[in-house]
This record gives structure tokens, sequence and C-alpha cells, in this order.
């Protein structure tokens, strides 16, 4: 009896032992977006700064939550809601899947177009079939799989909105902008993807379309998503996660440097983070090293703060 015991007691021992060198890393999905990129790109440096080894993988939002479900991935920075509900959902109700926080607040993300073409009538997703000629019959998206594609290609293919014949154009975020770059200094009316935050809406003077609230909804959120038992595997992480909290002026500036004056995602954000040291405050706060250390004066240091 006593030896099953020892040896019960053994295999607890290096079970722990496993988890806790599990917990020696971490790996996030960016998927591509220049906000997540941002937010993956703050959290890495100081995860990083903590002594965790890290791994951002560009993933696809299906392929995502598919990872955080076979526990490929650990962590992701960008569960939009309520325009991810229908992707997430049946990796929330198996439990696969768990939302740790809201992490931004005051999103929108619905089709948008230029102001000059909201005043020439173009105000809603009704309006857009009386445009047909003039927008070429095209909706710009973004990345294709990307679920807002999906929700487009849906109205299409069910005429609603009598969008029978349109085509939802797939590319990347960088690519859908650089078209809406040219139309719109041809004041020429476009529909595409448009969301806050991002330097897009101070690049362009645009209009959000009412008609799409069933799906993408009105001002949404951004939750922090882990694969299931993450935080109670690794609960220094998870308290990080717990703490992490972004807004959309810190990410709308950072964004923009990326974007605009086309700085490296890394240096952008630890730029800002250097000139905005109260954030790594409640970011910190109960937070150690992975050796167990205070973290908010080991990341400081390693800043160089």
């Amino acid at each position: 009896m006593s030896f099953k015991i020892s040896v019960s007691a053994l295999a607890i021992m290096l079970a722990a032992g496993q988890v806790s060198a599990n917990c020696d890393s971490v790996s996030f999905s960016d998927v591509g977006w220049t906000d997540i990129t941002t937010t993956t790109s703050a959290t890495k440096q100081v995860v990083e700064a903590l002594g965790y080894d890290v791994d951002v993988k560009v993933l696809s939002v299906p392929v995502t939550f598919s990872s955080l479900e076979s526990d490929d991935i650990d962590v992701f920075l960008g569960n939009w809601i309520p325009a991810q509900n229908g992707a997430i959902k049946p990796y929330l109700d198996s439990g696969e899947v768990e939302q740790v926080r809201v992490n931004l607040e005051g999103t929108k993300y619905t089709l948008a177009v230029p102001t000059y073409a909201y005043e020439a009538g173009l105000q809603s997703y009704a309006d857009i079939h009386k445009f047909r000629d003039e927008l070429d019959e095209k909706i710009y998206g973004i990345e294709p799989g990307n679920e807002g594609n999906v929700y487009l290609v849906s109205l299409i293919e069910e005429n609603k909105f009598d969008l029978e014949g349109f085509e939802v154009v797939e590319s990347s975020e960088q690519g859908m902008l650089a078209q809406v770059r040219r139309l719109y200094d041809d004041e020429e009316p476009v529909v595409f993807l448009g969301w806050e935050p991002h330097p897009m809406n101070a690049n362009f003077d645009l209009e959000y379309l009412p008609g799409g609230e069933d799906f993408f909804g009105g001002e949404g959120v951004v939750y922090t998503t882990t694969r299931k038992g993450f935080s109670e595997e690794c609960p220094n992480l998870g308290k990080l996660l717990q703490n992490l909290e972004f807004t959309l002026p810190m990410e709308n500036e950072i964004m923009g440097r990326i974007l605009d004056d086309g700085e490296d995602a890394d240096d952008a954000t630890m730029e800002w983070m250097m000139a905005n040291p109260e954030i790594l405050d409640g970011w910190l706060d109960g937070v150690t090293t992975v050796d167990g250390n205070p973290g908010l004066p080991a990341v400081k240091e390693a800043f160089g703060l």
C-alpha cells in the first residue's frame, strides 16, 4: 500500500513539473489585423521581459479557434464580439475555448463608405444596390475565410438587400485599404469592411452603414480568449491576461505608426509603452517573472525604464 501511495505521489509530482515546464512558453495567434498585431506585440514584449519564450503564429480566425481547441496555441487577443459570435460559439459550448475578459470596449465593425458616397445617398445596406454600376458590383472585404466576408457572401447568395450579382473581393487588410485609397482619391463610391480602432478612421472621412446589426451588432468589445484550462495550468500568465486591457486611443496611435509611418510593429508598440509606462502598473499587478520575482520592476529594467 505504501508503495502504491509513493508511486501515485511521484506521478502527481511529475505531472505538476510537466505543467510548470509547459508554462515556460506561451503561443499567441495573430490574425493579421493591425489592431491584433499591435496588442499581441505589446503583450509579447512584456511576456518576454518576464522571462517566457513566446511564439506568435499568423492564422486566420477559423484556424485560430480550431487551434485553440486542439491546444496548438494558447492565447488569442482578438475575439471581436458580436462579429465572431457565430465562429466561436461551438467552441465555447464545448468548453474547449475560454473567454478570459474584455480587453477593449467601444469597437465598431461593419460596412463603411466615404462621407461623399453617404451624402450622395449610400446611407445603409439597403442603398448599396442603388449604386450597383458605380460600385462595379463590388464590396471589398478582408482576408479569405474571415467571418465578416462570409456574412456578406451570405447576403448576396440570399439576395438580401437586392445584392444578387455583387462580389465580395477578398484581400488582406492592407490590400483592401490600398484599393479604398485609390477610389477615395478619385471620389468614387466604394463599400468596404471598416472598423475601429484603426487609423482608417483618421485617414478617410467615413460613415458606417446601418443594416448589418444582426451580425455585426452595434458597438462591440474584444475578448482575450485561451485554450481550455490555460489560466489554471499557468496561473501567473493567467493573472497577466486577467489584467490586460487596451484603449482605442492607444491602438489608434500605435496602428498609425505601423500603417502610416511604416514602423515595425514591435518598435511601434515599444515606443508607445516607453512613453506611457504607467500602463505597465495595471498589467503587471500581482504578476511575477517566470522564476517568481516581482514582475513590474523586471519588465521596467528590461525596457530600460
